[in-house]
């Protein structure tokens, strides 16, 4: 404050430097006499509830116990009333400093590669029960064009329709795609360490046209830019988020990607849905090409039913036993013979559990009493024994000596 003295000695009166600066004239007075700043005293160190098990603490560091869970349930157990923060800033200077791990950074030619994932989300409905969506997150690695879909499964049929939609939301398939190790598409590595692909995902990427590759073991930034796009749909499009159905949610991210894809990357700081123009993909494929490997193989029960996301769907009585192929469309659900060829019947989808959709004249044709088996005659399940066969005369002989 020795701008008061610069005051002063201008010619202001203590009066108007008061004033001026709202200070009192006493303190004015105070500032003008004074031969330096005035310093503060510090302020008398509060005592912490920790204080009194702090050597405990770093007895219990020194053997190289830095988790403060632990360390909290210990300390807790012997009378300790405080937080976590406090313990957590008291052990933070007994850590050793990160050091960051290098990463190079690998860019990509146009058409070169896309990137998928799966995320899960928690929502609560009007009742406050609690359910679950997954997000199929699928990002072409040179222009970051983003295409996002959230589906009730995970499962491969649903990874398959994700990526058709996905190729052609985008225009085109690249030449590889970069999973994670999701046991939908990886069944396991062999001694070699070479992936070992789901059959039905093999054929469906040699029938469309690009290379599946899986990213590292435990190496999340070999799919950094499907991992980042994840995080900003949780923190740019989830939260507060409210929709009446899985079609109203699917609306709302097709239109949040649309915004997404207009604006400049902070990386490429280049507009993806400009950059798709430049990249390099081939031809998306006809659905009907495809469409062989969509689906999932259920067993029809013996009252014919089939048995898919919680409800029961019925078949033809004639296909009772047998293996079928349910086709979750969105809205309904087809039921398929096991080659394809044919379409038993086509269901409206039902959003009740445990409802049970029948098909007009479901059982018609069907015995009623089943067939019967007619008995065998005793004498061909069980052999009669061989008798010796005698003339007449033989028993007449044996009859009239037994009278004598």
């Amino acid at each position: 404050m020795f701008y008061i003295q610069d005051l002063y000695a201008k010619g202001f009166s203590i009066r108007a430097i008061a004033r001026m600066t709202g200070h009192d004239r006493k303190t004015i007075r105070k500032y003008i006499n004074a031969q330096q700043a005035p310093r503060y005293k510090p302020r008398p160190r509060r005592p912490s509830k920790l204080d009194p098990f702090k050597p405990y603490l770093v007895a219990r560091i020194r053997e190289g116990m830095l988790n403060c869970n632990v360390l909290l349930e210990e300390i807790r157990a012997q009378g300790y009333g405080g937080g976590k923060s406090i313990l957590k800033a008291f052990v933070a200077q007994y850590r050793l400093p990160r050091v960051p791990e290098a990463v190079q950074r690998f860019e990509t030619l146009p058409g070169q590669q896309a990137q998928v994932d799966w995320a899960y989300f928690r929502y609560q409905d009007a009742e406050g029960r609690w359910h679950t969506v997954y997000a199929f997150v699928y990002v072409l690695s040179f222009s970051r064009y983003v295409y996002v879909e959230f589906t009730e499964r995970m499962d491969l049929d649903t990874l398959l329709r994700c990526l058709l939609s996905a190729f052609e939301a985008c225009g085109g398939v690249p030449q590889e795609v970069l999973f994670d190790n999701m046991k939908q598409v990886v069944l396991g590595r062999d001694e070699r360490g070479e992936v070992q692909w789901h059959p039905r995902l093999a054929d469906f990427a040699a029938l469309v046209g690009f290379r599946p590759r899986a990213c590292r073991p435990r190496r999340a930034q070999t799919k950094g830019r499907v991992e980042r796009v994840i995080r900003y749909v949780r923190q740019n499009f989830w939260p507060g988020r409210r929709f009446v159905s899985l079609a109203d949610l699917n609306e709302q991210v097709r239109a949040w990607c649309a915004k997404v894809n207009r604006r400049v990357h902070g990386t490429t700081h280049a507009v993806p849905a400009e950059q798709l123009a430049r990249e390099r993909l081939q031809p998306p494929p006809e659905r009907q090409r495809v469409e062989h490997l969509l689906g999932t193989v259920r067993k029809v029960s013996r009252d014919g039913f089939v048995s898919w996301a919680g409800c029961r769907y019925g078949v033809p009585w004639p296909w009772a036993g047998s293996q079928v192929v349910v086709k979750d469309r969105g809205h309904h659900v087809e039921i398929w013979t096991v080659t394809g060829e044919r379409c038993l019947c086509r269901h409206p989808r039902s959003l009740v559990p445990g409802a049970v959709v029948r098909i007009p004249n479901q059982y018609d044709g069907l015995p009623l009493n089943g067939p019967t088996r007619a008995l065998e005659p005793v004498a061909r399940l069980v052999p009669a024994p061989e008798v010796e066969v005698r003339p007449l005369s033989a028993y007449e002989a044996l009859a009239g000596g037994g009278d004598r």
